[in-house]
């Protein structure tokens, strides 16, 4: 029984975290497209069946469909969910209807709608983010060495207490709290400290050790340590302006550090075992629930930073993908040919599939 009620708080911790940044994601295109004037058929959380669904004034379904594992937006027009063309639809429909539709608007308009998901996303989570600074206030710490742990890379490297840290390879170090991010994708890589001491400034090139730490919500994650301690932090009180730009900046340096891993993974310098799949999700979004609001509030900014990066790689079937048409439809000055586009939101697909069949595993893999 008490396995059984776990199971199901899993499930519906994932639904409730997942829904909330799909439906951000999705809101970004429905919101926008409306702006341009095309119709909207129907806007789904979830794929699959409808499970409970109503129309508006509009004429838009908005329904919560069977299978929790993203959602789409239906514009007048769309073959299917996939957002693929209705070409004979489109080629016998009248000219007031075209007006509404996403294809005939203006390459511009297109890629704006298109764009719109993601740059939902990364806003939710530069709102959260200031939600957190305005409430708690923003950490001051200087990065300046308060203790250095011994046997650490930064003993041997022979760091001192005092010693301020102004970069990070070529990353300017404006806090101690920029030093875990910079750092993060430097699993036993060397990287180059820019350090001052007294009037002089020199450079320190050390080898992040490896640990195994938990992350708040019971998983073991391995991230790299230089071995240094900051100063007593103090939080500061700061105007809304200096918590957005701060939010923003935040949001930029998580999207970058996820880049790089990516990378890492890509060129095989880090394994892929830690990429997480709907299952990992879930147990993440169960251990969050379990918590308190504010630890659920940082997992949204974290899954929504991160669904609108990969949402902006050029793959077919992606954001990204179709941004990437209309890219090359610029510079030649006609878009692809159909069967092209087809063709490569086939090959889009069946990257996405086997990328989740991939993670899954890792999945079931770490569950046993």
């Amino acid at each position: 029984m008490e396995l059984a009620l776990h199971i199901l708080h899993t499930l519906w911790s994932f639904f409730i975290v997942l829904s909330v940044v799909v439906f951000i994601h999705e809101f970004g295109h429905y919101v926008v497209a409306r702006l341009c004037g095309v119709k909207i058929e129907a806007f789904s959380i979830g794929f699959g069946k409808e499970l409970l669904g109503w129309n508006d004034r509009s004429g838009t379904r908005w329904k919560i469909s069977a299978l929790p594992l993203g959602g789409y937006v239906k514009m007048f027009g769309d073959a299917s969910a996939a957002s693929t063309a209705d070409t004979e639809a489109l080629e016998n429909m009248s000219e007031a209807d075209r007006k509404q539709t996403f294809y005939h608007k203006t390459l511009p308009g297109k890629a704006a709608i298109v764009t719109a998901g993601p740059a939902a996303n990364f806003l939710l989570t530069i709102i959260v983010f200031t939600y957190f600074i305005m409430t708690v206030g923003l950490p001051s710490a200087e990065p300046v060495v308060g203790a250095v742990m011994p046997r650490s890379p930064a003993q041997s490297a022979g760091l001192e207490t005092g010693d301020r840290i102004l970069k990070i390879n070529d990353d300017e170090v404006s806090s101690f709290n920029d030093i875990p991010y910079l750092i993060s994708t430097n699993l036993g890589t060397p990287v180059v400290l820019s350090v001052e001491r007294g009037k002089k400034i020199f450079p320190v090139r050390l080898t992040p050790e490896e640990v195994t730490e938990d992350d708040g919500l019971g998983n073991k994650i391995k991230h790299p340590l230089i071995g240094i301690k900051s100063v007593q932090i103090k939080y500061e009180d700061v105007g809304l302006a200096k918590a957005i730009g701060e939010s923003t900046r935040r949001t930029y340096m998580l999207c970058a550090s996820t880049l790089k891993v990516i990378g890492q993974i890509i060129t095989g310098r880090r394994g892929a075992g830690d990429l997480k799949g709907p299952i990992g999700i879930a147990q993440l979004s169960g251990e969050a629930t379990g918590k308190d609001f504010h630890t659920v509030l940082w997992l949204i900014a974290m899954l929504s930073a991160n669904l609108g990066l990969v949402n902006l790689f050029p793959i077919p079937v992606l954001d990204g993908g179709h941004l990437a048409y209309y890219a090359i439809e610029a510079a030649s000055g006609r878009p692809l040919a159909q069967k092209v586009q087809d063709f490569g939101f086939r090959i889009g697909f069946a990257l996405l599939a086997m990328l989740m069949a991939f993670t899954v595993i890792n999945d079931v893999r770490r569950l046993f």
